[in-house]
C-alpha cells in the first residue's frame, strides 16, 4: 500500500488515497449507475452519496435487487468503545439512520468492547463496558427507532453471539488471519479470534428468523478487512454474504488524517463543552495564506482546509451554498476567521441539541439495549421470582457500573434503580 497512508481496523494515518484503497481492498466504487438506481428506488440521493462520503461498496446492487424483489434487508453496524464518541463516529451512524428510515430496516448495533479491551493495554474491562453504555447514548440521540434498533455489548450478549462466532472461527485458519490482519507471534489470541465475533451479527438475523436474511453493513472503510473474512465464510455456513457500503474518514482539525482520540485537541467529542469545541475550531488548520493581503490577492485553498471539510462532510447540506463558500474562499472574498466563526456557531448549535437528546437517552436506553440478561429479566417478573430478579440485578450492575474519575459517568437504567 502507498507509504503515505495506512488503513487497518486499528490504525489510520496519513492522507488516505481512496481510489488506491478501493484497488488495494478490492471493493467497487459507487458510480453514477448506482446513484441513478438509488434515486429511482428512493426518490432522491442523500448528501452522503452525492458528495462521495460513502464512496465504495460490496454487493450493493445485489442488496437493491433483493429489496426490489420484495425481500427487506437488515442493517448492521457498530462501534469500538474505547473512549467518548466524536463527530467523526457520528457520520456513518447518521447515514445508517437515513437507511433505517428510507428502507424501514431493523438495525443491529454491536459494541465491540471485547475487542477494545484486547487491543488497548491501558483499557480495563470495566472501562470498555462503561464506554459501551456511554457511546450507546450517542446512537440513541440520533433518533433511531427503538422498535427496530438493537444495541448490544459483545461482553453482555456473548452467549447469543458466541454460538455463531465459533462456527465462523472453525472456518478461518490462522494463516488467513495473519494474511488479512498482519498478526504475528506477539498478537494475543483474543484478537486472533475477534473477527469471528464481529462476523456473528451479520448472520444473527438469519439465525433468529430461521431463514436467510439480507444484511447491509454501513461502515468506515477501515473495518473492511473483518468483513472480507465474514463474506468468505458466509457461503460455508449457508448464509448470504453481507453487503457493505463504505464511508471515508472525517479529517481531523489538524487537516491531515481522520479524527482521533490520540489527538483530542483536534477532535470534537459529543461530550465537549461548547466553549471547548469553539476553541478547537478556532485553532483548526485552514487553507489560508500567510496574511490578509495575500489571501485577498491569491485566495485560499479550500481543498486542504479542515474547516471547509467540516462544511463539506456535515455542516452545509445546501450544495449551492457550499459552492458559493468555496468560490469566495478561492477568490479571497472571505477570510478564514469568518469561516471558523460560522463553523463554530454551527457545531455549537449541533452539540447543544445533541447533548440534550443524549441526556434524555439515559432514560430510554432500556428500550434499545439487548443482552443475554435482558431476555431472562423479561421472564422473571412473577412475585415468586423476586429472589432471582434481585440476583440478576446484581449481575447486571457490572455493566451499568460507575468508574470514578472525570472521563466516565454512568447512570443506571430504570431497570436497575
Amino acid at each position: 500500500m502507498n507509504e503515505e497512508f495506512k488503513v487497518t481496523p486499528w490504525d489510520v494515518t496519513g492522507k488516505v488515497d481512496y481510489a488506491k484503497l478501493i484497488e488495494e481492498f478490492g471493493t467497487e466504487p459507487i458510480d453514477e449507475g448506482i446513484l441513478n438506481r438509488w434515486k429511482r428506488i428512493t426518490g432522491s440521493i442523500p448528501m452522503a452519496l452525492q458528495r462521495k462520503i460513502f464512496f465504495s461498496h460490496r454487493d450493493l446492487n445485489w442488496i437493491l435487487d433483493r429489496y426490489e424483489q420484495g425481500e427487506k434487508f437488515v442493517l448492521y453496524t457498530g462501534r469500538g468503545p474505547s473512549g467518548h464518541t466524536h463527530i467523526g463516529h457520528l457520520m456513518p451512524w447518521m447515514f445508517t439512520k437515513y437507511l433505517q428510515d428510507t428502507f424501514d430496516a431493523p438495525l443491529y448495533f454491536q459494541m465491540t468492547d471485547d475487542e477494545k479491551f484486547l487491543y488497548k493495554d491501558s483499557l480495563s474491562l470495566k472501562e470498555a463496558m462503561a464506554f459501551s453504555y456511554e457511546n450507546a447514548l450517542d446512537v440513541i440521540a440520533l433518533g433511531f427507532d427503538p422498535k427496530k434498533t438493537y444495541i448490544f455489548s459483545d461482553l453482555e450478549y456473548n452467549k447469543t453471539l458466541y454460538r455463531i462466532a465459533v462456527q465462523v472461527a472453525k472456518r478461518i485458519t490462522f494463516s488467513t488471519a495473519k494474511a488479512v490482519f498482519g498478526f504475528d507471534s506477539s498478537t494475543n489470541i483474543g484478537l486472533i479470534f475477534f473477527t469471528s465475533m464481529q462476523s456473528a451479527p451479520a448472520f444473527l438475523p438469519s439465525v433468529q428468523a430461521g431463514k436467510n436474511i439480507p444484511v447491509l453493513i454501513p461502515h468506515a472503510i477501515d473495518q473492511d478487512p473483518h468483513f472480507r473474512v465474514t463474506r468468505d465464510v458466509a457461503p460455508k455456513l449457508g448464509y448470504y454474504k453481507p453487503a457493505a457500503i463504505h464511508c471515508t474518514f472525517l479529517p481531523s482539525l489538524a487537516g491531515s488524517d481522520k479524527m482521533s482520540a490520540s489527538r483530542p485537541e483536534t477532535t470534537i467529542y459529543t461530550t465537549d463543552d461548547v466553549k471547548v469545541a469553539r476553541k478547537k475550531i478556532l485553532g483548526a488548520f485552514t487553507g489560508g495564506r500567510v496574511s490578509v493581503e495575500e489571501q485577498k490577492k491569491l485566495g485560499g485553498v479550500p481543498g486542504v482546509c479542515a474547516v471547509f471539510q467540516y462544511y463539506y462532510y456535515l455542516f452545509e447540506e445546501d450544495g449551492a451554498k457550499l459552492k458559493e463558500r468555496e468560490r469566495k474562499c478561492m477568490s479571497g472574498e472571505i477570510m478564514c476567521g469568518e469561516c471558523k466563526q460560522d463553523l463554530a456557531d454551527r457545531v455549537a448549535s449541533f452539540l447543544e441539541r445533541h447533548q440534550e437528546k443524549r441526556e434524555k437517552a439515559r432514560d430510554r436506553i432500556k428500550d434499545f439495549v439487548v443482552s443475554d440478561y435482558s431476555a431472562a429479566y423479561d421472564r422473571l417478573k412473577r412475585p415468586q421470582d423476586r429472589k432471582e430478579v434481585a440476583k440478576l440485578k446484581r449481575t447486571m450492575k457490572e455493566y451499568y457500573s460507575v468508574k470514578e474519575g472525570d472521563s466516565i459517568r454512568i447512570n443506571r437504567t430504570r431497570d436497575l434503580e
